[in-house]
């Protein structure tokens, strides 16, 4: 596959605001070869250098996709919720887009025990049990109902650990981040100039605080995840 496959256009990436960087005083030194000039005090990335690595990127989800592989998408800062869960959507990924609960990933146990709970509140709601018991009882279920929607809603089909996990922000999703270093997981990174590109496998230079910007990354690797799944279904 060849970034002209994918169709990365730095024309695009322009509009979309993914060239702008944060302040001059609050950049990683480790980001400077992906730098390309300063502007108004403002870090701006090298474009041809996000592509490669953009490309790259749909490579391996698509490599990894035409096999099965699972994805977990996760940003949950305002600016980035929504497009994680259409994207999470739309590429049948999970995705967590609210809150990273610390052990998501390394206790597993814990989290697969939660979301057991999860189905089982589900299964009494549908089934209207909730309206069978005591105002006091129903309100406690409803209530964990909906903190257990809010933080594993998008999780609520994983059966075990994903296979690769894809991070919106580094900063914000830090956590999230140890725990897949932890455990092996690798990772996709949209990573801005005040972040560090050698803590994921797989870091994209790019604006981490754009909506326009994060979209743009986000429904690149989601064209190749469902294509790779398509490959996948023509040749199980």
């Amino acid at each position: 596959m060849t970034r002209i496959y994918w169709n990365i256009n730095l024309e695009e990436m322009l509009k979309a605001g993914v060239h702008f960087g944060h302040g001059i005083r609050k950049w990683n030194p480790k980001m400077a070869p992906y730098i390309s000039a300063k502007r108004k005090g403002i870090h701006i990335t090298n474009l041809i250098k996000t592509a490669r690595f953009l490309s790259e990127a749909c490579n391996l989800v698509f490599d990894a996709a035409s096999r099965g592989k699972q994805f977990l998408i996760v940003g949950t800062k305002k600016k980035a919720a929504n497009s994680v869960a259409c994207a999470a959507i739309k590429a049948r990924c999970h995705c967590v887009n609210k809150k990273w609960l610390g052990g998501t990933l390394t206790n597993w146990s814990t989290t697969e025990s939660r979301l057991n709970q999860f189905r089982d509140l589900r299964i009494e709601q549908k089934m209207g049990r909730f309206k069978r018991l005591p105002k006091r009882d129903a309100a406690v279920g409803k209530r964990q109902l909906s903190h257990l929607q809010t933080y594993l809603g998008g999780i609520k089909y994983m059966t075990g650990l994903p296979d690769i996990v894809i991070i919106v922000d580094q900063h914000e999703e830090y956590t999230a981040l140890r725990e897949c270093i932890t455990l092996g997981i690798p990772t996709i990174c949209l990573i801005d100039t005040n972040c560090d590109p050698d803590l994921a496998d797989l870091s994209i230079p790019a604006n981490d605080d754009s909506i326009s910007s994060i979209r743009l990354i986000l429904n690149k690797l989601v064209f190749a995840i469902c294509e790779g799944r398509s490959s996948y279904i023509r040749n199980p």
